[in-house]
């Protein structure tokens, strides 16, 4: 039987043994770091030209699907805290792809802007980055890629209205 299988077809009491055995391979932190692993080797692999990682592509596009954003909001929208943000804004900045601006509405408030430069590294990355989302989930089929993406999004759903 497949390792596969053998995870597909446990119960609760045949979790808990497995647990035990200590095949770490098929508990889910160790496969979803895996997968984690996986997709970024993939994403580097396809962009690595362009010297832009997954978490600064995310950036990227958030500013360019939402416009102008303060540090905390962007923060959240990329999933990342406050401190990691800062120092990829400033990495961001230092190769002129975003500024940071006093917002007009609150002087206190600085708003992180696409520049035209980060603009067109997300145009010459997008196509290098899909690749790579197709490539990671390449094994499953349409309909499985379909569901496997709506689960990640109910597990994360779930635990982030835990965590509030």
């Amino acid at each position: 039987m497949t390792k596969v299988r053998m995870a597909a077809d446990m119960s609760r009491a045949d979790e808990d043994d497995l647990w035990r055995s200590g095949d770490v391979s098929l508990r889910p932190g160790f496969l979803i770091r895996r997968l984690h692993q996986i997709h970024t080797g993939l994403f580097l692999e396809s962009c690595g030209e362009e010297n832009i990682t997954p978490v600064m592509y995310s950036v990227l596009s958030c500013l360019s699907q939402n416009g102008p954003l303060d540090q905390t909001t962007l923060a959240k929208a990329v999933a990342i805290d406050k401190t990691n943000m800062t120092d990829i804004l400033k990495r961001l900045m230092n190769r002129g792809y975003v500024i940071r601006e006093v917002a007009d509405t609150d002087r206190r408030m600085r708003l992180t802007t696409l520049t035209a430069a980060g603009k067109a590294v997300l145009e010459r990355t997008d196509p290098f980055a899909r690749d790579a989302h197709r490539r990671t989930l390449d094994a499953l089929s349409p309909q499985d890629r379909v569901r496997f993406t709506e689960m990640m999004m109910t597990i994360v759903a779930a635990a982030e209205n835990d965590a509030v």
